[in-house]
């Protein structure tokens, strides 16, 4: 559809106003939503947003910070692989937003953040408020951790770079773009709309197929293995990619592995998946990986350290398929990138249609088997009653979430491996990126926004520390305006504890006092009363899980309420520590 072909709401005869025009550009978009908190900056594109589009296509939710708004834009990506719209009001919004974005950025997420600026002709600006709030170049804020900015200087410039914002937002690697609107912009007044060509004329790019040579090299090599190792990486939510990489993994009788920051990349009840890992290679995984004789790196975090921990330089190893179109976005200011991976071929696209095409080359010579029954899940509990570890409340989210609809949206650090059944690529959303506390809630929001978008019937499930709640906090009242089932699991240590950790480890090497550890990481005197904090925002939460003997009740009427439709917190108290061991303990 065109710009002219819309019609817009605005009644015959009346003015239109340049953020009309881009008021339509979102609209053409399809976007559902736009996540913001308001700010004077927008204030035509607001009302362009209210009156002349009726607050539909895309409706305003109105959040309490501006990350907030960016953090369920990149839950809503977890779960839907689009980019939802985003605005921030000038450069403290932006301020205020840079850290989202900077997550979303290192989480591949897509998102379109909308910005405004100005006037940035002087002459037009009022007194003091638009001269602290107007920026030269103001994108310059966020252009290390986006894909593209722009500052359009018309409306129907302002079109072009929304069309093309998103289809770079969207084509892979995907990733946030800032688009900054000049108040002037917004406010001019206009006989028409202008003509433009229609949308269909730009949409996204396709995900390219591996090219011929490099897919050639990759058959011979994986042809004669006898024991590959898959990393499975980075993936879309895709059911049928879900589904080609088990298919290829059983076909060569390979090992696998999936990364605990990454969303579900293959099943954890498969016999072929050794374990989940984060960056520490060690253990059973360590021995099968340096036993293999084919490696394939599916767009794995951090693929070049994690060959160099494997494989140290100098030292024999297997030749490296490694599958990833990431380089396209890798910049000089931050290298969340990793390490540059030894590779015998590159090939450089996604793994969807890599996998795909190795399923086709290989199925002559490496037929698939028949499909693996599941191993056995062991989830007893250990202890009955007392204080509750952090082991203690896996286990009994385990029996809790049997036959249950979940997307598990997030996991505390410490958290064991191999403690949750993933058996569907939205039964694990990964994590926030990164690294930003505070994340957690509002990209919960977004991830369960997004369930409801594609008709999902899960329940999400963010199971948060009580660092990460109290940083996030008002982000959840958005799951009471917005009517979402979901679950805030809180593991509450009452403390920083990372931090904690960290001051002990040093505390131990220097022979200094390890009980002074806790200084200045406790939140205590007095501690926050989470689940009162929780019903003041109009959330449903029970009084704090102290005991072990009460969690496996508490959890399951949590669930059910969230499964009915309510949004819950569960604050459980648990111990201040980490687990270092898996939870299953697979042969």
């Amino acid at each position: 559809m065109s710009m002219t072909e819309m019609k817009p709401n605005a009644i015959a005869g009346d003015t239109i106003y340049g953020s009309d025009v881009i008021a339509d550009a979102l609209r053409e978009q399809k976007f559902p939503y736009i996540c913001l908190n308001p700010g004077a900056s927008y204030r035509g594109l607001h009302d362009s947003l209210v009156n002349y589009l009726g607050n539909q296509t895309p409706q305003i939710i109105t959040c309490m910070h501006e990350e907030h708004a960016v953090g369920i834009a990149q839950g809503y990506a977890k779960v839907t692989d689009k980019a939802l719209a985003v605005a921030v009001h000038s450069n403290v919004g932006l301020m205020h937003a840079t850290m989202g974005i900077f997550n979303a950025w290192c989480d591949r997420t897509p998102m379109l953040v909308l910005g405004a600026t100005g006037p940035i002709d002087a002459a037009k600006r009022r007194p003091w408020i638009e001269w602290i709030h107007t920026t030269q170049d103001q994108g310059g804020l966020v252009r290390d951790y986006t894909k593209w900015d722009d500052q359009p200087g018309s409306p129907e410039a302002a079109v072009e770079s929304i069309r093309r914002g998103v289809m770079l937002a969207n084509a892979r690697p995907s990733g946030p773009v800032y688009i900054n609107l000049d108040v002037s912009v917004q406010e001019m007044e206009l006989d028409a709309v202008p003509a433009l060509e229609p949308l269909s004329a730009y949409d996204a790019p396709e995900d390219a197929e591996p090219p011929r040579q490099a897919l050639d090299r990759a058959v011979d090599i994986l042809a004669k293995a006898k024991r590959p190792f898959i990393f499975c990486g980075r993936a879309s939510r895709s059911e049928d990619g879900f589904a080609d990489r088990v298919t290829l993994a059983e076909m060569l009788g390979a090992r696998t592995t999936t990364h605990m920051k990454l969303p579900a990349g293959f099943p954890t009840t498969h016999p072929a998946l050794i374990a989940e890992t984060g960056w520490r290679l060690k253990g059973k995984l360590l021995e099968e990986i340096r036993a293999a004789d084919a490696i394939l790196m599916l767009d794995w975090l951090d693929a070049g350290n994690a060959l160099k921990l494997a494989f140290p330089p100098g030292t024999p190893r297997p030749p490296v398929i490694n599958v990833s179109n990431d380089f396209h976005i890798h910049r000089g200011w931050n290298a969340d990138y990793g390490g540059l991976p030894v590779a015998d071929v590159n090939i450089p696209t996604v793994p969807e249609t890599t996998v795909r095409a190795l399923i086709d080359r290989l199925r002559d010579t490496r037929p698939a088997p028949a499909p693996q029954p599941p191993r056995a899940w062991s989830d007893e509990a250990q202890n009955t009653s007392g204080e509750i570890g952090l082991m203690d409340l896996a286990r009994a989210f385990s029996r809790a979430s049997e036959g249950r609809a979940l997307s598990i949206v997030s996991r505390p650090l410490g958290w064991p491996t191999n403690a949750n059944r993933i058996e569907h690529p939205h039964d694990f959303l990964g994590h926030t990126g990164g690294g930003g506390l505070g994340a957690g809630t509002s990209i919960a929001v977004g991830v369960a926004l997004g369930l409801r978008e594609i008709g999902s019937p899960r329940v999400a499930v963010a199971i948060i520390g009580d660092g990460d709640y109290t940083m996030g906090l008002t982000a959840i009242w958005n799951a009471v305006t917005l009517n979402l089932p979901i679950l805030f699991l809180v593991a509450n240590n009452h403390s920083y504890y990372n931090d904690e950790d960290h001051q002990i480890k040093v505390a131990r090497k220097r022979g200094r006092a390890v009980e002074n550890a806790p200084i200045g990481q406790r939140m205590q005197d007095p501690e926050p009363d989470l689940p009162g904090l929780a019903r003041s925002l109009g959330l449903h939460s029970p009084d704090s899980v102290t005991q072990l003997e009460d969690l496996d009740a508490a959890l399951a009427d949590a669930l059910d309420k969230a499964a009915a439709g309510k949004a819950v917190v569960l604050d459980v108290q648990v111990r201040p520590e980490y687990i270092g061991a898996p939870m299953q303990d697979f042969d």
